[in-house]
């Protein structure tokens, strides 16, 4: 008598949910991707499914997740830190993105801080930035989920504008921390910028970079000049000069080689005593940078990064501000916690990196309904919080969202667009 295997139960909806939200966010896969590998896990393992989703299905299950994660931001008793910033254009509009991190997070981590540590607490989408604008974005976004112990972003003006305003409308003053990529950039850009030695340095990368394309020692390039942020690693290139000095001063490179590079590297000469000036420079604020954003601003990272940055010869306006921003920032730290203090928002640049990686896979991109992935790609979701959230949102709450923060999309304006001039059959006829 043969023994029948049991009959393996439909997985229901909730659960072919659950796989699909996850096959997005732990396996980075895309959407139309997901309906596929469903099937051939359906034929090949049995998952007994009763219905594929259509890959629309998967992206409104996923955004309507994001949208209950924002509207379930509630005030919490803990101290916490507002990192906020501006993502970059996409299309027209800008999203205002504020982060909610525990203040004692260097305690508990005992590292640096990722995304998984990080609450998206407020989202903002707007074509007009300005000061007012942002000041009334984080009203609204306060009022949700409470006042932050301490803001944390750089120092682009709008934004500081923006803050400004709203402490002075709410009548408080909570202590602001400058990230610390952002000032060493903007003092490093104050200190060479305009130096005939850095230009000279830079026309020699840039002359340097021709000559390698499309040749053998194309590795050797360079690292590229960036127009925008350049300053923000800018260290790569002083790394970069010292290590082509150490090939060409090497005696056991092949002499072939060395005469090669030394024929593509002739104007070396004249750049030589800044290339060593400047990668010292570079190496020594790498190394507060490391302390600084692995263990926060403490009476150990103090001390240390102070001795760092003592090394800096006298006349250097880095040194000067940089021994400011220390001793300003240890002033703060010691009025607001006994923990080590947040001085980097390195981690929102590292979710609008992944936010752009997704966004990038859409032909067409612009700032739509697809930024309420951005507060998906933080903190930690089980199932039961998955569930939770999925009961109380439902795909009406995300059309009127989509309504009162979206009006428009490009795609949109371009379809009204062309519906408009776009002849009728008979006009074409006749």
């Amino acid at each position: 008598m043969s023994v029948c295997s049991p009959v393996k139960d439909a997985l229901s909806t909730e659960q072919v949910r659950l796989l699909c939200f996850l096959l997005f966010r732990q396996g980075i896969v895309s959407y139309r991707s997901i309906p596929r590998i469903l099937t051939l896990f359906d034929a090949t393992k049995n998952l007994n499914l009763t219905k594929v989703p259509h890959f629309t299905s998967v992206i409104n299950w996923t955004l309507r997740l994001g949208l209950g994660l924002l509207q379930q931001v509630k005030p919490q008793n803990e101290p916490w830190v507002a990192i906020m910033d501006h993502s970059i254009d996409v299309g027209t509009k800008k999203a205002l993105v504020v982060l909610r991190v525990p203040m004692n997070i260097f305690y508990q981590r005992k590292g640096s801080v990722r995304l998984e540590d990080c609450e998206c607490v407020g989202l903002n989408i707007s074509e007009i930035v300005n000061g007012k604008q942002i000041a009334s974005a984080l009203h609204s976004i306060f009022q949700k989920s409470g006042s932050p112990t301490l803001i944390l972003k750089d120092n682009d003006r709008t934004l500081n504008k923006g803050v400004t305003i709203w402490q002075k409308e709410q009548q408080t003053s909570i202590p602001i921390v400058e990230d610390i990529s952002h000032v060493i950039a903007a003092s490093m850009k104050k200190q060479f910028a305009n130096t005939a030695d850095y230009k000279r340095f830079t026309a020699f990368v840039s002359n340097s970079a021709k000559k390698l394309r499309q040749t053998k020692l194309f590795f050797l390039t360079p690292p590229k000049l960036r127009t925008k942020g350049r300053f923000l690693s800018i260290g790569k290139l002083g790394e970069w000069g010292e290590k082509i000095l150490n090939i060409i001063n090497k005696t056991d490179v092949n002499n072939k080689l060395s005469t090669k590079l030394k024929t593509i590297f002739a104007e070396k000469e004249k750049v030589i005593p800044f290339i060593h000036q400047f990668s010292k420079t570079a190496k020594i604020v790498s190394k507060v940078m490391e302390k600084l954003k692995n263990k926060g601003l403490n009476r150990v990272t103090f001390s240390q990064c102070r001795r760092l940055i003592k090394q800096l010869p006298n006349n250097f306006i880095l040194k000067k501000d940089l021994l400011d921003w220390l001793q300003r920032h240890f002033t703060i730290k010691k009025q607001v916690t006994r923990y080590s203090l947040h001085v980097s928002s390195d981690i929102i640049e590292s979710l609008f990196g992944r936010f752009k990686y997704i966004l990038e896979r859409n032909p067409q991109a612009d700032m739509n309904r697809s930024t309420l992935l951005i507060p998906l790609l933080c903190g930690q979701l089980n199932k039961t919080k998955i569930e939770q959230v999925f009961n109380q949102t439902k795909h009406k709450n995300l059309k009127e969202w989509e309504q009162n923060n979206i009006s428009y999309t490009m795609r949109k304006k371009r379809s009204i667009f062309f519906d408009k001039i776009q002849p009728k059959i008979g006009d074409i006829s006749g």
